[in-house]
């Protein structure tokens, strides 16, 4: 045996005390030692004041961010009780601040103090007072006035008692999380607006208050109709059915030698085309992960909506059967339940998983769904049609998925692949240049009057797909799109709820620094570069953002004086250039690119020192959206109202004969 093992005997077992039964594992209260720990012990004091909001001891609550990162709370409720308690014989500051699984909620199964609370282990206020490097706390109770201090875990000073000077109750408490407990403790303030947002949607009428030192704004979040205005405020009173609410109390057990316990809940739902929300809250704490709520929602939903389908005869011959991704993609659920008695999967609360409280809701809510459905036909019929069109829009997009997959990954093998694609020889992704032209007869010209080593020539073979118009499908059988895709390498960007799976882009598989779209200064050639350009908004929208994307001009008369051969890009600069020929010179219109010559293709359009490129530029996306939408969109009524407008003003690109 080696010399250095060390022995492993009856004193190698130790147990730690106080603090640090906090501190030095503080990922068995908070779920982790990093930011998301930090957030949950921050949680655990708000909660605390939320409980007894619920209990109808005050209506507000503050919270103060502070610029140091230590935050304020501030309740007006019946304010934590101190003094000397004769059953523990002990302070009941002790027991609160000091002592874990300590609490007044431990008998609410039978007791009318927080029957329905955030906080049942006792751990709470206890667990967040220790990962503090200090705490803070005023009490106003009793027409007393109560001041307690802790350093890292450990009371300074005892408890300090005087005759209150305000006539209010409730508690104060500032603290700030330690960063020798948590690894992160910059809580941002996003978590503070979403969290209270979250509370104030499930606690109807309650107001929360925050301050925000470091920005010196306010915020207020309060809902007086709770769930009700929150999803009227989400589907901007424009949702495909009415909300619908149902509520319900029970009572039971979770094994059949358990005690009963009280379960009360309530629900709103909604169909929407535009929204899409599943948020499950039990006894007021956000359920990140669901549990026992979302598995009775999930099972109940779908075999209503599925039994009437059936019962409808809307299946086609030999189709699957719908799953209930195809309910969620236009369900806005919220549930808010309440139990007297909680499992939750741990300390954290972000999923509960008790058995009475899921058999109870998936009975109660297909019993009610089944009612709904029949005494709502006209909405039930709604709800079914959208479902259908979900189901097949995810099948067809899985198909087409599966079928692109090879045509959407770039990387540098795609030479061989696509057809008629010129590549360039350098592999440095700094220095390639794509121009994609216009035609064959263009290629030909950009091939031999390019830079071999870091430009690729990618022609157009006529004028590609409205890509504004056509849906996903189309697009992507489209073998001149996929072309493009493939040389792009990128991938596409696809935010459509039926067709998400599609998306596949990254910035960091793009094969090209400048992607440059060329073609004929005529009105042919406007329009295959509006369609390129618009292939590009629309699936790859990150190009343009990150400027990417470049337009060559191409010249537009050529001014022959001598043996000088001059070019012009505007009439502006034709007249420019002529006032300053001294003797003869000849003017004519360019010709297409495909009738130009090597040399001239590199010096106008080519070169890099003589080139002229309009790069494209995120500035203006949202005019650049409303015009791709006018012109190439939907809206023919908009579009000829648009021309009918302002047409006098392209006039001159049109060739008058």
């Amino acid at each position: 045996m080696s010399k250095n093992v060390k022995k492993y005997d009856n004193e190698s077992i130790t147990q730690l005390k106080g603090a640090d039964r906090v501190r030095l594992r503080p990922s068995v209260i908070f779920g982790s030692d990093d930011l998301t720990g930090c957030q949950h012990s921050i949680f655990e004091i708000i909660s605390n004041s939320i409980d007894e909001a619920r209990e109808g001891h005050g209506a507000r609550i503050e919270i103060t961010r502070h610029e140091d990162g230590s935050i304020t709370n501030v309740d007006y409720g019946r304010g934590i009780p101190v003094d000397y308690n004769t059953l523990e014989k002990k302070y009941n500051w002790e027991l609160v601040f000091c002592e874990l699984y300590a609490g007044g909620k431990y008998n609410n199964n039978d007791s009318a103090n927080y029957q329905f609370s955030l906080g049942l282990n006792g751990l709470g206020l206890c667990s967040a007072q220790y990962a503090s490097r200090y705490m803070d706390v005023k009490i106003y109770r009793d027409g007393f006035e109560y001041s307690l201090y802790f350093e890292r875990g450990e009371n300074v000073g005892g408890l300090k008692k005087e005759i209150a000077t305000e006539n209010r109750t409730g508690t104060i408490i500032r603290w700030l999380p330690d960063d020798e407990v948590f690894k992160d403790i910059a809580v941002p303030l996003e978590y503070f607006q979403d969290m209270l947002k979250k509370q104030a949607i499930v606690n109807d009428g309650l107001v929360f208050v925050l301050h925000d030192e470091e920005s010196g704004e306010e915020f207020t979040y309060c809902y007086e109709n709770g769930i009700n205005d929150y999803i009227a405020e989400l589907t901007q009173g424009g949702s495909m059915t009415e909300p619908v609410r149902f509520a319900h109390e029970a009572k039971g057990r979770d094994r059949e030698d358990l005690a009963d316990y009280q379960l009360k809940f309530a629900l709103t739902f909604c169909f929407d085309n535009n929204v899409n929300l599943l948020q499950y809250f039990h006894n007021s704490s956000f359920l990140e992960y669901g549990g026992s709520p979302d598995r009775a929602v999930k099972s109940a939903f779908l075999a209503a909506v599925d039994g009437h389908i059936k019962n409808a005869g809307l299946y086609k011959k030999d189709e699957k059967k719908i799953t209930f991704t195809d309910i969620e993609d236009s369900l806005v659920l919220i549930s808010n339940s309440f139990s007297t008695v909680t499992s939750y999967e741990n300390q954290t609360k972000k999923a509960i998983n008790n058995k009475f409280i899921q058999e109870a809701m998936t009975d109660f809510l297909k019993k009610q769904l089944a009612v709904y459905f029949i005494e709502s036909k006209a909405e039930a019929d709604k709800i079914v049609a959208q479902v259908l069109v979900n189901k097949r829009s995810r099948e067809t997009a899985e198909k087409t998925r599966l079928s692109v997959k090879k045509k959407l990954t770039g990387g540098m093998d795609f030479t061989n692949r696509t057809e008629k694609f010129v590549n360039c020889r350098t592999k440095d992704i700094t220095r390639r240049e794509l121009y994609i032209v216009e035609g064959d007869s263009a290629l030909g010209a950009c091939k031999l009057g390019r830079d071999a080593e870091f430009q690729a020539i990618m022609p157009v073979r006529g004028k590609i797909l409205n890509c504004l118009k056509a849906d996903y499908n189309k697009i992507f059988a489209n073998d001149i799109i996929t072309d493009l895709i493939r040389v792009l390498g990128c991938g596409v960007e696809v935010n459509s709820k039926h067709n998400k799976d599609l998306n596949s882009f990254d910035m960091d598989k793009l094969n090209w620094a400048k992607v440059i779209i060329c073609t004929d200064a005529d009105v042919d050639g406007f329009q295959i570069r509006t369609l390129i350009l618009t292939m590009l908004y629309r699936l790859m929208p990150a190009l343009i953002t990150e400027k990417k994307v470049f337009i060559a001009e191409s010249p537009l008369y050529e001014i022959t004086t001598g043996k000088q051969t001059l070019f012009a890009y505007s009439d502006v600069e034709k007249n420019a250039i002529v006032k300053k020929i001294k003797g003869k010179y000849h003017i004519q219109r360019s010709k297409g690119l495909g009738e130009n010559e090597p040399d001239m293709m590199w010096q106008t359009t080519m070169n890099p020192a003589t080139r002229k490129l309009v790069q494209v530029l995120p500035e203006d996306i949202d005019e650049t959206r409303l015009m791709f939408e006018v012109l190439l969109g939907d809206n023919i009524k908009g579009r000829k109202e648009f021309i009918e407008r302002n047409g006098h003003r392209y006039m001159d690109m049109v060739d008058v004969v």
